[in-house]
């Protein structure tokens, strides 16, 4: 049994993964899309796994009932901009582009959704190529390049090359916590590791960096929440 549906109202997926590692039944939800999983451990039972998630499902809805909506983006959107509140709107101008708290979208664009990604990528490459370049210089060490990716496991993420890549979410954030996420990978290439000599790296180029990193584990799955493709 690699799924089950828990029955409504509503009916819950629930993804069902046997682990030889887990000691015990266990759930987990995502707090990125609210995907279910129910882990088995080794010598586990379906039913046992069933009687397990069953007993659960209080529990289990109430968590779910405090998932955030998707929210499809369009004219009329309201979505974050560099931590504050930016409005999609139409604009009758051949060419859109990001103005104070609005998103302009042409009237002849196919679809507003994909035009706004386009723009908040190109607003992202230019604020973490400059974010980088900046921690870079302070560390003395230098990065092969910079990409950007919708990636949902991690916000950053610094090769042995010396190649960065970030989340372009993060030009929704806060300015100082797409920094952070800068002077997070940035520090890699200094230590290849997350041992205390790299969080000592870390401290000395972005001395607040903890609470921009507390951040990111609060509210940063709410900026996944908004969906960019009809």
């Amino acid at each position: 049994m690699t799924e089950y549906e828990l029955p409504g109202p509503p009916p819950i997926a629930v993804s069902v993964k046997r682990s030889a590692r887990a000691k015990r039944y266990g759930l987990r939800i995502s707090r990125l899309d609210g995907r279910v999983t129910l882990t088995v451990p080794r010598g586990g039972t379906e039913r046992g796994a069933l009687s397990f998630l069953r007993a659960q499902e209080d529990w289990l809805r109430a968590q779910l009932a405090t998932q955030l909506p998707a929210q499809r983006v369009g004219i009329g959107t309201r979505l974050p901009l560099e931590g504050r509140l930016a409005r999609v709107v139409e604009t009758e101008a051949r060419r859109g582009g990001l103005a104070g708290d609005f998103i302009e979208v042409p009237v002849r664009a196919a679809s507003p959704g994909a035009y706004v990604a386009g723009l908040l990528k190109a607003q992202a490459q230019a604020r973490l190529s400059e974010a980088s370049a900046h921690y870079a210089d302070l560390v003395g060490r230098a990065f092969s390049g910079i990409s950007l990716r919708d990636t949902r496991s991690r916000w950053g993420s610094c090769s042995s090359a010396g190649r960065l890549m970030y989340s372009w979410r993060l030009i929704m954030a806060p300015p100082e916590v797409l920094d952070y996420v800068a002077a997070h990978e940035v520090a890699h290439l200094v230590e290849m590791n997350h041992s205390a000599a790299y969080w000592r790296v870390v401290a000395r180029i972005c001395p607040d960096y903890a609470v921009h990193r507390d951040w990111l584990r609060q509210e940063g799955a709410g900026l996944h929440r908004y969906r960019f493709k009809d």
